[in-house]
């Protein structure tokens, strides 16, 4: 089952953070056939990552990560997606802050 790490600082335009999801089955972490993360703006565009096309980065077994270049503020969102022996899915969100000095 993924679980999602998600930053607890506050983020404005121009940032850069790091989504990181952990696969474990039965407490064990375990790498996913495959891993791919979607992420939709505030404007409502979509872009898909995958480990397979070099977009997500493997830190460790059962632990990927994507830095993610935040340009608008705005309600992120994401989902986290595998497949295989460690199958499952997962979702967050990241609440951009309006910069004062932009």
């Amino acid at each position: 089952m993924p679980t999602t790490l998600i930053p607890s600082r506050r983020v404005y335009p121009g940032s850069e953070v790091r989504l990181t999801c952990d696969f474990d089955v039965n407490d064990v972490a375990t790498d996913p056939t495959t891993v791919s993360l979607i992420v939709r703006k505030p404007s409502g565009t979509e872009a898909t990552y995958t480990y397979a096309g070099g977009t997500i980065t493997k830190s460790a077994v059962g632990r990927y990560y994507k830095d993610l270049a935040i340009d608008i503020d705005g309600l992120w969102t994401f989902r986290w997606v595998s497949t295989g022996t460690a199958a499952g899915a997962d979702e967050g969100e990241i609440q951009v802050r309006r910069s004062e000095f932009a």
